[in-house]
């Protein structure tokens, strides 16, 4: 059975830092996509940023470029965001996703694309 669990979330204050991570148990995703999305309650969920299997190709959503960085580790079958500068509207429940389709982290930023899901980390930024 696969897994993906998050970890990282919390409150902090506008301006601060986190950094979550991910880690995939039940099978390797060290040759496909993983990527982070978030939802906040009563909108749709969203991209955040996808990074390919080499770590090689990544994608950004426009609101987290510069602010926000996604990284791999393949040995450890886990993915980061490390996620700075952090504003009151980055506040939202964070999944990490990957997917036995894609291998690329262009092209992914669609929820659609991906078959595993994590269970989410709250993230809350106090202004």
């Amino acid at each position: 059975q696969v897994q993906l669990v998050e970890s990282g979330g919390g409150l902090v204050e506008a301006g601060g830092s986190l950094r979550l991570s991910c880690v995939a148990r039940g099978r390797t995703f060290s040759s496909y996509t993983m990527a982070w999305f978030r939802q906040v309650s009563g909108k749709e969920r969203e991209f955040v940023a996808a990074i390919g299997w080499n770590g090689m190709t990544i994608d950004y959503a426009d609101f987290v470029k510069g602010r926000f960085t996604v990284s791999r580790d393949n040995a450890k079958n886990a993915v980061h965001l490390q996620m700075n500068s952090l504003k009151h509207e980055d506040t939202a429940v964070y999944y990490c996703a990957t997917t036995l389709r894609y291998t690329s982290g262009y092209g992914v930023q669609q929820a659609g694309k991906y078959d595993y899901w994590g269970q989410g980390t709250q993230v809350t930024v106090s202004s």
